[in-house]
């Protein structure tokens, strides 16, 4: 039986690369798995040769103590990989496949996966919503690894028919897998579309897919909101404008840009680590109110950043659970329109993998990907938590090549 590498949370500010077990088609008892999931057989599940991986935002939530994530815990719930074992009730998945994973864990038969909200399965965790390698999610086990374990492989697999096609595209594909369906899905719950002029907040992998979905969804003018330069410089090199939201008014910011100060629709691509302040003070609803501050009354705004229920490493009681000073009354002043939660993937990844296979759209090049080894991730977690304007895929069987 081959060996398995994978990455394993050790604490805050802690990843190291480490043997585990080789998946099993059942969900073993192990760190963050709840009592209901114990030794759940998955015989409608496959194990995956894991093809590409990425480091994800939310990974690092996570990685620097601000969740109640276990330590053990394989990290990783972006995927992408070659079927080498199929379950015995998987009926239209073999071996050899080359798949792409949504990052929800989600069973296809539950009334809210019928309903599409993939997002929020009630069978898959011991409340709604389930994902891979993630903190309260199941404790399905990661992909950031050699291997992997994906149940419902009939309903959680996106299948490339042409896989040298695939390949030659995998950097642009990876991102089916999370970042590029949760910044479109921002940006259609802010209901962008043509003609529209967006406020992305924050310049990350996912405000960058967020960017790039606003101009594929016809936007006439998107502007990013980031403090870091080197971000704003990648945002700025496909075609969007940008500002410092931490640098001065942000209405005023952007009527320089549009000469008037709002947007038809902004989204938050930031969550509950937001700064309220240039000297890197933390105000976890700065960006929920700056968006109801620049956005038009009517107007809407979607959420796909991260908002978590505790937060250990807040700095004020309040904040630790969960709670945030929203003033809301603006919102409702201004009859705007919001939506939160994790983005039901499967909605989006067909119709984006269409536009990447006919070169409509280039994520990889927009988000910076950039390839490491898997045995290198810690310094990935190192770099992206600096902020560097890259965004990391890991390559656990050096298949990835020049990509």
């Amino acid at each position: 039986m081959a060996g398995n590498r994978a990455v394993v949370y050790k604490g805050p500010g802690k990843v190291s690369v480490e043997s585990i077990d080789y998946p099993e088609l059942v969900l073993r008892p192990g760190p963050g798995v709840p009592r209901i999931n114990e030794n759940r057989s998955c015989p409608h599940g496959v194990i995956l040769k894991v093809v590409a991986t990425n480091i994800c935002g939310s990974d690092q939530h996570m990685v620097r103590g601000r969740t109640t994530a276990p330590e053990g815990l394989v990290l990783g719930h972006e995927i992408t990989g070659e079927i080498v074992e199929v379950g015995r009730d998987v009926e239209y998945r073999k071996v050899g496949d080359l798949v792409s994973v949504p990052f929800n864990v989600a069973c296809g038969r539950c009334r809210n996966c019928i309903e599409g909200r993939t997002d929020v399965c009630l069978s898959v965790n011991d409340h709604p919503g389930g994902a891979y390698g993630y903190v309260d999610m199941g404790g399905w086990p990661g992909g950031q690894a050699q291997y992997v374990m994906v149940p419902y492989a009939d309903w959680n697999t996106l299948r490339y028919d042409d896989k040298d096609r695939a390949m030659e595209k995998i950097l642009d594909l990876t991102m089916i897998t999370d970042i590029f369906p949760t910044g479109y899905h921002g940006c259609v719950q802010a209901r962008v579309g043509t003609g529209s002029t967006v406020y992305i907040a924050g310049g990350g992998p996912v405000g960058l897919a967020a960017a790039t979905a606003a101009l594929l969804l016809g936007a006439a003018t998107v502007i990013v909101g980031e403090p870091n330069e080197g971000r704003r410089a990648l945002a700025r090199s496909f075609g969007c404008e940008t500002v410092d939201p931490l640098a001065g008014s942000l209405p005023e910011q952007i009527e320089q840009i549009l000469r008037v100060p709002e947007v038809d629709a902004a989204v938050d691509c930031v969550g509950f680590e937001a700064k309220g302040h240039h000297d890197g003070t933390e105000e976890n609803a700065a960006v929920l109110n700056q968006a109801m501050g620049v956005t038009r009354a009517a107007g809407g705004i979607g959420i796909p950043g991260l908002y978590v229920t505790e937060d250990p490493g807040a700095k004020d009681e309040a904040a630790r659970h969960g709670s945030v000073s929203l003033r809301f009354g603006i919102g409702w002043a201004k009859s705007l329109t919001f939506a939160t939660g994790q983005t039901p993937t499967m909605r989006y990844n067909r119709v984006l993998r269409e536009a990447i296979l006919s070169d409509r759209v280039h994520i990889a090049r927009n988000v910076n990907a950039t390839v490491l080894p898997l045995e290198d991730a810690p310094q990935g977690y190192e770099e992206f938590d600096r902020a560097d304007a890259k965004k990391f895929v890991l390559d656990p069987h050096g298949l990835l090549g020049t990509a």
